[in-house]
This record gives C-alpha cells, sequence and structure tokens, in this order.
C-alpha cells in the first residue's frame, strides 16, 4: 500500500504541484509587470496640476519648482511656498488655486502622490546625472507635454544599467555633452548601498 502511494504521489500529485506553481508564477509574473515596472503609473494629485502648460506652454525650468536637483542626490517635490511665488498673484480665483491657496494658509504640504520611484535599496543621484547635462526628459519623459504627470519609462536595474553601458543610445543630447559624459558605473555597490 505503501509503495502505491509512494507512486500516485510521484507519478500524480507532484507534477500537478510543479504545473499548478508554474502556472501560478506565471500569471502572476504577468499580470503584475505594469506594478512591478511601474510604467503607466498616473496618479491622481491632490491638486490637478498640469506640466504641460507650466514646463511645456510657459516653459518654467524644472529645477524653478524642483530645487535641488543640481545639489542633492534626490528630487525634491515643490512645497506650497514655491507654487505660491507666482500664485500669490497669478490666476488665484481659478479653483485649483483656491485648493492650493487653502493648503498655504493652513501651513499644511500638499500631500504630492510620488510618480517616479526607485526601491528603497537602491541609490540614485539626481545631481550627478543633471550635472552631467542630462536632461530630465531622458528619464522622466517628455513631461513638458503631460498634463498629469506618468511613468513612462523603466526605472528597473536592466534598463539603469543598458543607459550606464550605452549612453549614446538612450540620451537624447548624448552628441552635445559627449566630452562632459563617461559610461556610467556598472559595479553593484554604485546604487546597492
Amino acid at each position: 500500500m505503501k509503495k502505491f502511494l509512494l507512486d500516485y504521489n510521484l507519478k500524480v500529485r507532484l507534477p500537478i504541484i510543479l504545473f499548478t506553481a508554474a502556472v501560478v508564477f506565471t500569471i502572476t509574473y504577468f499580470t503584475s509587470f505594469a506594478e512591478r515596472n511601474a510604467i503607466g503609473y498616473q496618479p491622481e494629485q491632490p491638486i490637478a496640476f498640469s506640466h504641460k502648460l507650466h514646463a511645456g506652454a510657459m516653459q518654467i525650468d524644472c529645477q524653478y519648482c524642483h530645487t535641488n536637483v543640481e545639489k542633492s542626490s534626490f528630487a525634491n517635490v515643490p512645497s506650497v511656498d514655491v507654487c505660491m511665488n507666482c500664485h500669490n498673484l497669478a490666476r488665484k480665483d481659478k479653483p485649483e488655486i483656491v485648493k492650493l491657496n487653502e493648503y498655504y494658509e493652513q501651513g499644511k504640504p500638499l500631500p504630492w502622490k510620488r510618480v517616479h520611484r526607485v526601491p528603497d535599496f537602491v541609490y540614485f543621484n539626481h545631481s550627478v546625472h543633471v550635472n552631467k547635462g542630462i536632461d530630465c526628459a531622458n528619464c522622466h519623459g517628455d513631461v513638458k507635454n503631460m498634463d498629469v504627470v506618468a511613468q513612462v519609462n523603466s526605472f528597473t536595474m536592466a534598463a539603469c544599467l543598458d543607459c550606464h553601458k550605452n549612453p549614446e543610445n538612450r540620451i537624447a543630447e548624448f552628441k552635445l555633452i559627449k566630452d562632459n559624459l563617461k559610461k556610467g558605473p556598472e559595479y553593484c555597490s554604485a546604487c546597492h548601498r
């Protein structure tokens, strides 16, 4: 009887379990790819802010609002004070500016939802990239034409390494900055600290 159960388990149950595990893994992998990769992630923000208007039509430089990118490893999300530099005077009667003003008067930070993110175990330094002349659009996409910002590029290790190994294929302005640019590091501790 024991031999029969052993044979049955090895011949029938084990292949069914392995097949089921493989199918579940495959389905999970492909259905969660966008979430893991974050391409297409476009959260609804507390205030409708159009980069297309501000960075595109009005040609406000990214660094006016994201002030620390040339000095810091991270790109800060602008405070309400930065927005109010202009909106103390400009378009004060618009509903979204009225909401913005409420945050300002109450001294509350705007609860922006972060769009672009690398995993917590990855170190990325914005200032190194910006100071080499690499334009924000190379990673963040054509934000100047986005009403609502969405992640359009992959921030996976493979995408970063591809850019570090082949910057001439990934950086739009490579010909203009190639004298200032070397290939990025490819050793693990550069990003995994």
